[in-house]
């Protein structure tokens, strides 16, 4: 009898193995945190199907996936990516959708004597004489890109430009104020709050840049079973709890 029930055990779980499928998530990598959080709640519910995560920065994924990288489903920090391979024809059509929503902040390392600015006034520039500003490289990097709109529109930009610590992404702008490398640096409030080692110091005014919106679509021609089901979990009223702890705004 026991002999029987292991062999109908192993042929479970074989026949669950033959049917799992590997979910190729390319992601911003604000996400990282809160989207480890959902893929690990979702094998709760799906544990057939393995979540793989590919996080960097939205201009470097989406270049990726131009270029032929297999990815399932694509989240962006802005809807400009998301054109770009909209526009190339890479997205299943009319799948894309605003996943959750962020906000741009500025940070000082937690032990710093620095514990509030006013980011519209501009005084903490002076911050600035010798050292620099980290940020997510304007160039490509939407954090930064954000951070250009808003100082652009403030009337910092020239005053800043030449101060920069360009980072390869936000986590990479965030990790330098983290070691106390850079005295102030600009990142999503998520990102911060995500951090012990860095603190809020000032949020720019929302009217400052365009709104951070993050969209999600799903990747033509890898577009599987286990994928819509993911994509799907995505948008979920559990996911978005996760989303909302880990400090994004989501639709109601």
């Amino acid at each position: 009898m026991f002999k029987k029930l292991l062999v109908t055990s192993l042929l479970a779980l074989t026949a669950s193995l033959a049917n799992a499928e590997q979910v190729t998530v390319f992601a911003a990598a604000s996400m990282t945190n809160a989207l480890q959080q959902v893929a690990d709640d979702y094998k709760k519910k799906a544990p057939a199907d393995e979540i793989v995560f590919s996080f960097a920065s939205s201009s470097t994924l989406a270049n990726q996936i131009a270029e032929g990288a297999p990815a399932n489903i694509f989240i962006s920090a802005n809807t400009k990516w998301m054109d770009y391979l909209k526009e190339k024809g890479l997205t299943v059509a009319d799948s894309d959708k605003i996943l959750v929503g962020n906000e741009l902040v500025m940070i000082a390392n937690q032990d710093s004597k620095i514990d509030q600015v006013d980011v519209a006034k501009g005084e903490w520039i002076k911050q600035l004489d010798n050292n620099f500003l980290s940020v997510g490289d304007p160039d490509h990097v939407p954090a930064g890109q954000y951070m250009k709109a808003a100082t652009t529109k403030l009337g910092f930009w020239d005053k800043i430009e030449s101060k920069l610590a360009r980072g390869k992404d936000v986590r990479a702008a965030l990790a330098l104020v983290e070691r106390n490398e850079a005295p102030l640096g600009v990142v999503y409030g998520t990102d911060a709050k995500q951090s012990k080692k860095v603190k809020i110091i000032g949020v720019f005014p929302a009217d400052s840049y365009p709104k951070v919106e993050y969209p999600v679509a799903l990747l033509k021609d890898h577009d599987s079973k286990a994928a819509k089901a993911f994509f799907d979990y995505l948008q979920s009223d559990d996911a978005k709890k996760v989303f909302t702890q880990y400090g994004f705004s989501v639709a109601k």
